[in-house]
């Protein structure tokens, strides 16, 4: 994919005191008192350097809670003067955007039910031209990252260049333990096209459970993520959205204080080592790709039987076996099935590639 952002560093529009960013706050600003009560809190614990807080709530069914709207962001104004915290919301329309500005809210960020229209994304970047402010932008629902990259081009286009990306998970119907799949090597190849884009983590819509936020989080830390954005209400259930996934201010930073933040970088003593065992990877991945070479010489074969005696490529029983076989492996080998199951689903792609390839080939 070829494409280039010119980016403004994140500390030269928030100091953290090279900490990560934590933005926190409630799903939805649901009463005065709520959010007032719950950003007093959250000043209380130190760990914020950015308050959230929902004021319009894209939901996926009418008659749900959709937000305050403006009084909200009356409320948080004042939010604002009691702690010192910047604020932080979603914005949908261009009217939202007005309204932003007119409260003066600090940051935006484009929702994932945005993002993934390209209309809707250009009629945020169209209002927010000659504007200077940070727009963080969640991954599309679907795992599209040209859609992502879209949304920043975008942006670009009208001159915004505090930038960032929030990774707050993907839909898929097979997954059961996240309401969000995180599908980490989306982030991760979004940071490899662009080093300079800062990359914040959204565990509470990963998780969908609060019991999963600290395993979620430690894997954002571990990944080098530049900061999370984690839901906290001063009630959790009785939240008016969104209850299971958040925490306490409290329980926040007791989460937080208990996280492991790794070095960004290593010293000279570790290179050596460090360069030793990426050699002997180096020499597994060849390996591996030498098996996967051997393993696609056989399916070629396969595809040939299957031409010459008038079989269907797809064999569905075929499948759910190797399906099933792979997942139990990978438990007994150590490894995780989720990474195992997407993996051989790759990997059955390419055969159904390559012997549809076969099919539609003559015999010599």
């Amino acid at each position: 994919m070829n494409a280039n952002l010119d980016v403004v560093p994140m500390q030269e529009w928030i100091n953290t005191d090279g900490k990560p960013l934590i933005i926190a706050g409630p799903c939805s600003a649901e009463t005065e008192e709520q959010v007032l009560e719950t950003a007093n809190r959250i000043k209380a614990e130190g760990y914020a350097h950015i308050m959230r807080a929902g004021v319009w709530k894209p939901r996926t069914r009418p008659g749900s809670f959709e937000g305050m709207g403006e009084p909200a962001l009356k409320w948080l104004v004042e939010a604002k003067k009691q702690t010192g915290l910047p604020l932080a919301i979603e914005v949908a329309t261009p009217e939202h955007i007005e309204l932003a500005l007119k409260y003066g809210v600090d940051v935006l960020w484009i929702g994932a039910r945005t993002t993934v229209n390209p209309f809707n994304v250009q009629d945020l970047a169209d209002a927010l031209k000659g504007v200077d402010i940070p727009v963080l932008v969640k991954n599309p629902v679907n795992p599209d990252l040209a859609l992502w990259v879209g949304a920043f081009e975008r942006l670009q286009g009208a001159g915004i260049k505090k930038l960032g990306a929030i990774h707050r998970g993907f839909s898929n119907a097979q997954e059961t333990k996240y309401r969000n799949s995180p599908m980490w090597q989306m982030a991760v190849e979004m940071k490899r096209l662009f080093p300079q884009l800062p990359i914040i983590g959204d565990p509470s819509h990963m998780a969908g459970k609060r019991a999963l936020l600290m395993e979620l989080s430690q894997r954002i830390l571990d990944l080098n993520y530049d900061g999370m954005i984690i839901e906290t209400h001063r009630d959790p259930d009785a939240a008016w959205s969104d209850a299971s996934q958040q925490l306490t201010p409290e329980a926040l930073g007791t989460m937080l204080r208990e996280l492991e933040v790794r070095h960004a970088n290593y010293g000279a003593e570790f290179t050596d080592e460090l360069a030793a065992m990426r050699a002997k990877i180096d020499n597994i991945d060849r390996e591996l790709m030498e098996v996967l070479a051997a393993r696609m010489a056989i399916v070629e074969k396969l595809g040939e039987y299957k031409r010459d005696n008038n079989v269907a490529v797809l064999q569905l029983d075929r499948w759910k076996q190797v399906h099933a076989d792979r997942a139990k492996q990978a438990s007994g080998l150590g490894l995780y099935p989720e990474f195992v199951e997407e993996l051989f689903k790759l990997v059955h792609l390419e055969s159904i590639r390559k012997q549809t390839e076969v099919m539609s080939s003559t015999v010599a």
